[in-house]
């Protein structure tokens, strides 16, 4: 079996991952050296045939993970998908994750999706590292949830006020252990 051009043998499932600045890339990195699965980013994993199973690691950019969309059209038919996202939103929060899995429900076949584990996870994020386009985007969703009264806040909002232009960690590698479990 081969992605990016990398045969790897006796192996039926792959890591593939997408994001901008880091977070998804690390979480994927670190799956990888749990589980002993080949990893390739979703720009340069062109052959996926072979694999049974994509564990697809993603960065939430607008709710929705980048590159899930189009390593759909890279999937041959009756793959097992798994589907781990990474963003700032509190994991825990059933408003936050149902967003998600709406903008999730848009990108993968229903029969696929309702065959898939998906999964959730809070990243990290640093404004420094982040392109102006980026930091403009952030810039006006801070303003739109600030201008809304605290008490009318949802966590999502909470979350940007409260990191809006620091350098904020969520990261939690134990919770990757739940996603060995489908292993």
């Amino acid at each position: 079996m081969a992605v990016c051009g990398i045969t790897y043998y006796g192996m039926d499932t792959v890591i593939i991952y997408g994001g901008y600045y880091g977070s998804t890339r690390s979480y994927a990195e670190r799956f990888a050296e749990m589980t002993g699965l080949p990893l390739a980013n979703y720009k340069d994993a062109k052959c996926l045939k072979g694999y049974n199973r994509v564990i697809y690691f993603g960065g939430l950019y607008a709710g929705r993970p980048r590159g899930l969309k189009e390593t759909m059209k890279k999937l041959p038919a009756g793959i097992k998908l798994s589907i781990v996202t990474v963003g700032m939103v509190d994991v825990r929060d059933e408003e936050c994750i149902t967003k998600i899995r709406t903008n999730i429900r848009r990108m993968v076949p229903p029969a696929l999706l309702d065959m898939s584990a998906v999964f959730h996870l809070r990243g990290s994020i640093d404004y420094s590292r982040m392109n102006l386009l980026h930091r403009f985007m952030m810039w006006c969703i801070y303003l739109k949830a600030k201008s809304i009264p605290e008490e009318k806040r949802n966590s999502e909002m909470r979350t940007m006020v409260e990191t809006y232009n620091k350098n904020v960690d969520f990261m939690d590698y134990d919770a990757l252990k739940a996603i060995t479990e489908i292993l």
